[in-house]
């Protein structure tokens, strides 16, 4: 069964979230701001208690909760792994989230000589194949139907790429969405950053990248989505060693993805969108800067798409 994310039009102010982590739950629930909604990361909060699940529960008294998963590994091979699937649904059920999001990866394997698979804990991407595009939405229905809610997908930060190629990454996430009723949760630093590290891998790390050869590819990219395919966007800051770009999440968004944001509103219209800032967390008014930053744009730039019901 296909399942369709309701149609709806929030207010403006409705439309930017952050990333809610330990250190600011305190001062977020002594003096609540205005934000959109919060989102999580779905294991942090696996289990049928603990102070963790309380703090959450506390934290959607003010607002929506988006919840954004990193193990379901929806591209492995070796299937879903029951109890994970378990755990989430019943996260599911009792925070009714706003949003459940994941990433187009895969994370598990049989590794030759053993019988259960092991859990690499990490992001890896899947080959752009019509055979890896079965195996995805397969269990991206499988999630869909004992969640009984769509899911949301997002594109990786991809640091190897498969030889085998029938397609390229938008029209694979674009193919998804249309067998499965997913939608696609678009990370604009994951964009930019692998155009970074692709450009240095062809023409060397000490190769200046003109801004325009960097941000071309985002564009295709973004071009190649509908938007009724986009559920929500991230936002997020990334670090640079000089030889390869990294998406950690450990400082503010970069002028040139702040760029793709304002086309990506253009050519979507206004989307949920969360500033993400995981490692080197920053003071709450910092983080809340941010997202100020993300809704000015939406003031500014949005422009409302017409939705068919």
């Amino acid at each position: 069964m296909r399942y369709h994310a309701p149609h709806s039009a929030p207010a403006m102010t409705e439309f930017v979230g952050i990333g809610w982590r330990q250190p600011h739950y305190r001062p977020l629930l002594e003096q609540p701001p205005a934000l959109g909604f919060l989102e999580v990361h779905s294991e942090n909060f696996f289990g049928g208690g603990g102070a963790a699940l309380g703090v959450l529960m506390q934290g959607r008294d003010h607002y929506p909760i988006s919840l954004h998963g990193v193990g379901l590994s929806l591209g492995s091979a070796c299937g879903l792994d029951p109890w994970h699937l378990d755990q989430l649904a019943q996260l599911v059920e009792r925070i009714d989230p706003v949003r459940v999001s994941d990433h187009a990866s895969f994370a598990r394997a049989t590794l030759p000589g053993q019988s259960a698979p092991h859990h690499g804990a990490d992001l890896l991407p899947v080959p752009w194949t019509e055979a890896a595009l079965d195996v995805m939405a397969e269990q991206v229905e499988q999630v869909q139907e004992r969640l009984r809610r769509p899911l949301a997908i997002e594109n990786l930060s991809a640091y190897l790429n498969w030889p085998e190629r029938d397609m390229d990454e938008a029209d694979f996430l674009v193919r998804l969405c249309r067998r499965t009723g997913c939608q696609l949760l678009v990370d604009l630093n994951n964009l930019h950053v692998n155009a970074q590290n692709d450009w240095r891998c062809r023409q060397g790390a000490g190769t200046p990248a003109p801004l325009e050869a960097l941000l071309a590819p985002s564009r295709d990219w973004l071009r190649a989505v509908p938007a009724d395919c986009v559920a929500e966007i991230h936002l997020a800051g990334h670090s640079d060693d000089g030889a390869l770009v990294i998406d950690d999440h450990s400082r503010a968004v970069a002028p040139p993805v702040w760029t793709l944001y304002r086309e990506a509103l253009q050519h979507w219209g206004p989307r949920p969108t969360l500033i993400e800032w995981d490692h080197d967390l920053p003071t709450l008014p910092t983080l809340l800067a941010e997202a100020d930053l993300a809704r000015q744009h939406l003031v500014n730039l949005a422009v409302p798409v017409a939705v068919t019901p």
